[in-house]
């Protein structure tokens, strides 16, 4: 079954080509400690971020969001902090494949940015191919090609694929 995605919105990236790394700083993209990412996670933009942020939340970004080097940290560090979907304008193709292969939700909706201000609830419905905001703007998403569903409902590609062998 695939994750119910209801969730506020604890940041919206409204540059266009966002890299990643800045979500941890550049200096920090070495970090192994998981801990020590989640302090430095978002501390340039909201120093209360770690400790604001909640299971289910979820993050809004631009087109290409992702762009950049294919740096881990950063969503590792999000996904830690319980952050398992991002919805965008549009992701760069190399931290589309990434992030999906750990099982983050990756959805794109065109006119999200104009949408959505931070600490907004939004919700998923799979199905329909829509995001309700607020519990009543209604935007559609493009469709989430099924294979992507598939490798979100296991959890990352190493389960899926264990499940698919099996």
């Amino acid at each position: 079954m695939l994750p119910k995605v209801k969730g506020r919105i604890a940041w919206v990236f409204e540059e266009p080509n966002y890299d990643i790394d800045n979500i941890v700083g550049v200096a920090n993209i070495k970090l192994s400690d998981i801990e020590q990412m989640k302090k430095v996670c978002m501390s340039d933009y909201d120093p209360d971020f770690a400790q604001v942020v909640q299971d289910g939340d979820v993050l809004v970004g631009a087109e290409n969001f992702g762009y950049g080097h294919p740096h881990y940290v950063a969503f590792k560090a999000l996904r830690a902090l319980g952050i398992r979907t991002v919805f965008a304008e549009s992701f760069n193709p190399s931290f589309y494949k990434g992030e999906v292969a750990n099982g983050v939700a990756l959805i794109e909706v065109p006119g999200i940015l104009d949408a959505v201000k931070r600490w907004d609830t939004v919700e998923l419905d799979w199905e329909a191919n829509r995001v309700v905001i607020n519990g009543q703007r209604v935007l559609t998403c493009n469709p989430v090609p099924q294979r992507t569903k598939d490798i979100v409902e296991c959890g990352s590609l190493i389960n899926y694929i264990r499940e698919k062998r099996m």
